[in-house]
């Protein structure tokens, strides 16, 4: 490895804790000035430029200041690891080529050189038989390189759109190696990092996509800090799947449950929706949305940081979801006790969910041109990117994907706001190369894509 890959891969975590011109008047530090040419040094080989591009645009370190949350902040120096080993283990080997296939497929969306993509292909090939080897070794599977390849391959199917509907072919994967590393996973930063990951994409899995989990991950769960903002949300969406999973798993209808049981699901879905709306009171001021007019005139929403933005969304969609279960569970209740009561309380609760979804949807797109990177903080236009590359980084357009889809799925959102969904998704797949973000913003509601 040369010394031009090494020190990318190598400082890349301290180069980004550096205080950056935005973040006092663009909105923090997550509104990038760096373009497309930092990557292009004339005596780079097109693989450094993809590893530079990638661990940029892909690995965010911690942010002290918001709880320590970061995404891969770890994986630079691992990677620099791997690449030093004479004789890799399979393991470090998979890494290595999983995060070389990623970097040139991410940098090859972004130009157009012959050959990258066929290299990225290649690569991701070996990367897949290699972690084949690791996953045959006990030792091995269990390692922090070898749950990172997987992290990895997952991002390389969402960049290069190989997704086959909706769903992901790295889901088993996630909960057999979450399973087999148990909670000695939460206990170091990199652990926890890929945990958070990985939970996430099988909470999406399960949740937005109403597929059957195998792993019962409740215990790991109950491990989390739950002082911690993004941990407490993760076990708040944790009892979500929990109580959506029974009722959702009726093979005929809700009603063959009887009256008790959906009397008691209905008052767990109220305790939970508590819970969601003291989770918002407890959050420290850093973290709430700023009601801000734009330049355009818009009322719209800003952050002091993207993370925090990312988790709202994923707040909203826990919201919207909880309420239209109730509307389902009222709607089975009343079909089957007359009376006036429950039939005046099922209305009611469904005009107050209905609206606060819509409330919530609304908050979402008003988040758009932030989360984007349209305007900054104060609301303000940001300037005008070069070689056609998004403001935001490219792993904070990638989390914002599946909230929003989620909005145009669930059938509430107007048709100016399912347009604004479908262009900024649509954009994101051709500005910052992930092509799943094309595939969702062609959804047709039918768990297909165009």
């Amino acid at each position: 490895m040369n010394d031009k890959a090494k020190a990318c891969s190598s400082s890349s975590s301290r180069t980004q804790t550096q205080p950056s011109s935005h973040d006092v008047s663009g909105g923090g530090k997550d509104l990038q000035k760096t373009t497309l040419s930092a990557y292009q040094i004339s005596d780079a080989t097109w693989e450094e430029r993809a590893i530079c591009y990638f661990f940029d645009q892909f690995t965010i370190v911690e942010c002290n200041a918001f709880g320590g949350m970061g995404h891969l902040g770890f994986l630079p120096s691992l990677y620099a690891d791997c690449r030093d080993q004479n004789v890799g283990n399979p393991a470090s080997m998979s890494l290595r080529l999983a995060v070389d296939a990623t970097a040139l497929m991410a940098l090859s969306n972004r130009v157009n050189v012959p050959g990258v993509v066929t290299q990225a292909r290649y690569r991701f090939g070996l990367a897949l038989r290699r972690l084949q080897e690791a996953l045959d070794l006990p030792l091995e599977a269990a390692k922090d390189e070898t749950f990172a390849t997987l992290v990895i391959l997952s991002l390389f199917e969402d960049i290069s759109g190989d997704r086959h509907g909706l769903t992901s072919a790295h889901t088993v994967g996630f909960e057999a190696l979450t399973r087999l590393r148990g909670e000695s996973q939460l206990g170091h930063a990199a652990g926890l990092d890929m945990f958070k990951y990985a939970y996430v994409r099988m909470q999406i899995e399960f949740l937005l996509l109403k597929g059957k989990p195998s792993l019962d991950s409740d215990r790991l769960v109950e491990r989390l800090d739950s002082a911690d903002p993004l941990q407490s949300l993760m076990i708040l969406a944790s009892k979500v799947r929990q109580l959506i999973s029974e009722p959702s798993s009726a093979s005929d209808s809700l009603q063959s449950f009887g009256i008790t049981k959906l009397a008691s699901w209905i008052d767990s879905c109220r305790h939970l929706d508590l819970e969601l709306v003291q989770w918002t009171q407890t959050l420290p001021e850093l973290w709430l949305p700023l009601e801000t007019r734009a330049y355009t005139g818009e009322d719209v929403l800003t952050y002091r940081e993207m993370i925090t933005a990312v988790i709202w969304a994923h707040y909203r969609v826990l919201r919207i979801f909880i309420h239209g279960a109730m509307a389902d569970l009222f709607r089975a209740l009343v079909s089957m006790v007359n009376s006036p009561g429950i039939q005046r309380e099922a209305s009611q609760h469904e005009a107050d969910g209905l609206q606060l979804s819509l409330d919530m949807i609304s908050d979402s797109c008003r988040s758009v041109p932030f989360c984007f990177g349209k305007i900054d903080m104060f609301g303000n236009p940001m300037p005008p990117s070069e070689q056609g590359m998004s403001r935001v980084r490219a792993f904070y357009l990638y989390s914002m994907l599946w909230p929003l889809w989620y909005i145009l799925s669930c059938g509430l959102a107007t048709p100016e706001q399912t347009q604004m969904i479908r262009g900024v998704m649509a954009r994101t797949g051709s500005e910052a190369g992930i092509k799943l973000a094309t595939m969702l913003a062609s959804y047709d509601g039918e768990d297909a894509m165009a």
